[in-house]
């Protein structure tokens, strides 16, 4: 089963997995709420490959609920990030994999082969990453930032970037209301007085963690 919200994306990646004598993509949805629908229309599937980024919610809190429902369900996560922060956070939540959307064919195909004998899969240049994070990051900051949730730390990461609010809601596809609620969270969790010391606070965080 595929979760993307961007149908072009979704249709090419199942044209790329049919392709494999054994493989077959047997049903799609295009956000959180749908993905659940149909995975109860259409269970057993083999794998459930899901984009991190979900129109209205992340995809790292989808995986709760289908987890709680299909525990045995491998997921593999696909994902525009790059950063180590999400794989990690991705294994996290228990997915058994990440690709980012930029690898080539083959590295897809692996990674699904690899998941569906019961391995975990991440890219070399991700699998490092990881390692020198889990090596070398400050347990404290750690701690903090992982009280967000996906959604915030979603937004969190794109301040981080220098995106505005109106930039991140029309990444995230999410309303201006909800970007601004998930900062005032992020705010108040993290205990900074206003958007001028979030700012600093996010793109110091990203940057200590490459």
């Amino acid at each position: 089963m595929l979760v993307d919200d961007h149908a072009m994306i979704r249709h090419g990646m199942a044209m790329l997995i049919n392709m494999e004598a054994d493989m077959e993509v047997t049903c799609e949805a295009g956000d959180g709420p749908e993905a659940m629908e149909v995975l109860k229309k259409n269970f057993p599937v083999d794998l459930l490959i899901l984009d991190v980024s979900l129109k209205s919610v992340s995809g790292l809190e989808i995986i709760k609920n289908i987890q709680s429902l299909y525990p045995s369900l491998p997921v593999l996560f696909i994902s525009m990030h790059d950063e180590s922060v999400y794989a990690e956070r991705a294994l996290r939540a228990g997915a058994r994999g990440y690709v980012m959307k930029q690898e080539p064919r083959n590295v897809l195909i692996a990674a699904i082969r690899e998941v569906l004998k019961g391995n975990i899969f991440l890219s070399k240049s991700i699998q490092e990453q990881v390692l020198k994070r889990i090596a070398v990051r400050g347990y404290e900051q750690e701690a903090t930032v992982s009280a967000l949730t996906p959604s915030e730390f979603e937004v969190f990461h794109l301040i981080g970037l220098g995106y505005n609010s109106h930039e991140i809601s029309n990444l995230l596809s999410r309303s201006i209301k909800t970007i601004e609620t998930h900062r005032f969270h992020i705010r108040t969790k993290l205990k900074l007085r206003d958007t001028g010391d979030l700012i600093r606070y996010a793109t110091k965080w990203f940057t200590d963690q490459k």
